[in-house]
């Protein structure tokens, strides 16, 4: 079965039902954390009736500095809301690790930006090094992945569409919350992970929610088409995609070849316009929320909450 731990300002914690028992660990990094599996074990099969998890402050699990990099438009759901239509070539970007928050964090939105939308994401914490050149087929999924995590991967769309611009428009500090917990895999959990159930609501209204069956490339495919140019190390997170549900979606097929035929300033100026009338993005005061869990339980990665605020 899989285990659940905590990150701390005193440590990492196995939680065990409500409660959550230290681990005796030098670790400070989650790579040094996930070279002493054995100390994770001792507190897992610990006696000790722990400390509530309701009296704790959760930090990221992942630890920073490390790689951050996201697969673009990997759910079919999405692929729909986002006009595309026949095969989407796999395609990655990074971002900045320094947008990695914890999971309760406020989600701060800086003032240029006014179209501020939500991706819930399984993320991959590697557990090894993966170098160029590997490929990664499914039964050896857990020779390099040691576990998951719950993370948003929250866009600036007005940067991102006028100046084709992922790395910044997804890089602002706060806009990678992630956790609660890692949630280290054993081997026999991994058949499990197309069970894996994403849910993001807004204020209560749910807004995103598929399974891992919608994911267009799986995540051994993934780590052998980013091996090809890409080294990741223990530690280092991989951002898998988002289901369908986003508030921004593509425009009719009609909308969008007229809009081809402008300038792109006049495009644009047209685009955001007709996108101002959209209550779905996250505005100051909003409170966006996340799961990811099998329906058995199995695996259950918590719940992330994270308010919005404005930058003042």
């Amino acid at each position: 079965m899989s285990t659940n731990v905590l990150r701390t300002a005193d440590g990492w914690w196995v939680v065990r039902g409500e409660h959550a028992v230290p681990v005796d660990t030098k670790a400070v990094t989650t790579a040094e954390l996930l070279a002493d599996r054995a100390a994770v074990e001792v507190a897992a099969d610990s006696g000790a009736t722990g400390t509530p998890v309701a009296d704790m402050t959760a930090l990221s699990p992942v630890t920073t500095p490390c790689r951050v990099v996201a697969q673009m438009v990997n759910y079919r759901s999405h692929a729909r809301d986002s006009g595309f239509t026949g095969d989407i070539p796999p395609a990655f970007f990074r971002k900045a690790s320094g947008s990695v928050s914890g999971p309760h964090d406020r989600i701060v939105r800086p003032p240029h930006v006014k179209f501020l939308d939500y991706e819930v994401e399984l993320g991959l914490v590697m557990g090894a090094p993966l170098p160029v050149g590997t490929v990664v087929e499914e039964r050896d999924l857990p020779s390099y992945v040691a576990g998951l995590v719950i993370t948003n991967d929250v866009s600036a769309r007005d940067v991102q569409l006028t100046r084709t611009q992922f790395y910044e428009s997804k890089s602002y500090p706060t806009f990678t919350p992630t956790g609660p917990y890692l949630t280290l895999l054993e081997p026999q959990d991994f058949a499990h992970l197309l069970d894996l159930r994403l849910r993001l609501s807004v204020n209560g209204e749910p807004r995103q929610d598929r399974t891992l069956a919608d994911m267009i490339v799986r995540p051994a495919r993934a780590l052998s088409l980013l091996a090809r140019f890409q080294t990741l190390d223990p530690g280092d997170l991989l951002l898998t995609g988002t289901p369908g549900g986003t508030a921004l979606k593509a425009p009719p097929k009609p909308v969008e070849k007229i809009g081809a035929l402008l300038p792109p300033s006049v495009k644009w100026n047209a685009f955001f316009k007709s996108q101002a009338k959209n209550p779905r993005y996250l505005r100051h005061g909003d409170v966006v929320t996340a799961a990811i869990a099998t329906p058995d339980g199995r695996i259950d990665l918590g719940e992330q909450r994270t308010p919005v605020a404005d930058t003042h």
